[in-house]
C-alpha cells in the first residue's frame, strides 16, 4: 500500500511538465490578430477624400487673423483698378455649426401650418345595422349598398395620422448666436478655398469677395442711355452679361444654367417645375435699378448691405456662397 502511493504522485507530476510547451503557442496567436487592425487602416483617408468642404472649411477655420484682408477692386473691363482692405468682420472665427443652426431656423420659420379640415372625410351620412348580422363594425352609407365610410380603411374616409395644423414649426435662436453666424457667413465668404469647395467655378488668382468699382450700380442709367441716342429698346441683361464676362465670371454663369432642371415629385405641378442652382450674390446699395440688370440670370440675388442674412449668404446652411460687393456696399459694412 505504501509503494503505490508515490507511484500517483509521479503521475501527477508528468502533466505538469508537458502542460509547459503549449506556453509556447502563445506568441503565434498574437501577429494573427495584430495583422487585420493594420488592414482596416487604410480606411480612414478613403472618408475624408469623400468630403472636399470639410477639408476646405477645415483649413478657413485654421486661418489666422488677418490674413487675406486685401482685396482687388476691379473695373467693369476685368482690369484690377486698385486694392483695399476688407473690414473687421472678415476677421470672424469660423462657425459652421452656428451657420447651419440659424438657416434651418429661418427656413423653418417660414413653414406655414397645414393639414386636414377638422370635418375631412365625415361629411357622410352613416349607419350601422348592429351585431348578428355577420357584417364588420364599420360605419355604412345609409343608401350606398353596404359601402363603408369615415373610417381610414374606407374609401374617401378620414386619415389615420394626418398632419396636425396646430403644431408649431418655428425654431428661437439667441440674439448672439444669430448675429455671431451672419458674421461667420460673411467671414467665410472671404476665404477662396471655401467659396471653390462649395461648388462656385472661379478663375485662379482672383480675390474673394469679388469687389467691383462703384461704376457698377450705374449699369442700368449708362445702358438705358445709349440704347435711347439709337431708339432702341435697352437690352439690360445681354449688355450686363458681357461685363460679367469681362470679370471672369463665364464659368460660374454656365455652371448655374446647365444646373437648371425639372423638380421631382408633385412640386413641378404647383407652380415650381425648376430648380436652378444657387449663384452668384450681387450686393450694391440701389437694388431696383440693379435688379432690371441682373435679375433674369438664373441663380443670381441681389441685395443691399443692411438686409444681407445667413440665408443668402450660405445657402441650405453651406457657407462660402461666392458674392459680388460693390465698393460702396464694401465699405458700409465697416460702418463708415
Amino acid at each position: 500500500m505504501a509503494e503505490v502511493a508515490p507511484a500517483k504522485k509521479d503521475v501527477k507530476k508528468t502533466p505538469a511538465k508537458t502542460a509547459s510547451p503549449k506556453k509556447e503557442s502563445a506568441p503565434a496567436k498574437a501577429p494573427k490578430s495584430a495583422a487585420p487592425k493594420k488592414e482596416a487602416a487604410p480606411k480612414k483617408p478613403a472618408a475624408k477624400a469623400a468630403a472636399p468642404v470639410l477639408k476646405a472649411l477645415a483649413k478657413a477655420k485654421k486661418a489666422p487673423k488677418g490674413t487675406g484682408n486685401s482685396v482687388n477692386v476691379y473695373s467693369l473691363d476685368g482690369k484690377v483698378a486698385k486694392s483695399m482692405n476688407l473690414p473687421a468682420v472678415f476677421n470672424t472665427d469660423f462657425r459652421p455649426d452656428l451657420i447651419r443652426k440659424a438657416v434651418n431656423a429661418s427656413r423653418a420659420n417660414r413653414r406655414q401650418p397645414y393639414g386636414p379640415s377638422p370635418r375631412a372625410g365625415m361629411r357622410h351620412s352613416v349607419s350601422w345595422p348592429g351585431k348578428g348580422r355577420g357584417m364588420a363594425r364599420t360605419p355604412r352609407l345609409q343608401h350606398g349598398g353596404g359601402k363603408g365610410a369615415e373610417v381610414p380603411n374606407a374609401p374617401g374616409g378620414r386619415r389615420a395620422h394626418p398632419p396636425r395644423p396646430e403644431k408649431d414649426w418655428s425654431e428661437k435662436v439667441n440674439k448672439k448666436e444669430k448675429a455671431l453666424a451672419l458674421q461667420s457667413a460673411l467671414a467665410a465668404v472671404g476665404h477662396f478655398d471655401v467659396v471653390r469647395a462649395r461648388g462656385h467655378r472661379l478663375a485662379d488668382g482672383m480675390t474673394v469677395p469679388m469687389v467691383v468699382t462703384d461704376d457698377f450700380e450705374t449699369l442700368f442709367d449708362r445702358i438705358s442711355d445709349d440704347y435711347q441716342k439709337e431708339n432702341k429698346r435697352p437690352a439690360l441683361t445681354k449688355e450686363t452679361v458681357k461685363v460679367l464676362e469681362a470679370l471672369g465670371l463665364t464659368d460660374e454663369m454656365t455652371r448655374a444654367k446647365d444646373g437648371i432642371h425639372q423638380r421631382a415629385g408633385r412640386g413641378k405641378a404647383r407652380g415650381r417645375r425648376f430648380k436652378s442652382p444657387k449663384s452668384i450674390l450681387f450686393v450694391v446699395h440701389d437694388t431696383e435699378k440693379a435688379i432690371k440688370c441682373l435679375g433674369n440670370i438664373p441663380g443670381v440675388d441681389i441685395v443691399s448691405p443692411a438686409k444681407l442674412n445667413v440665408e443668402l449668404l450660405a445657402p441650405g446652411g453651406d457657407p462660402g456662397r461666392l458674392t459680388v460687393f460693390t465698393e460702396k456696399a464694401l465699405v458700409s459694412l465697416g460702418g463708415e
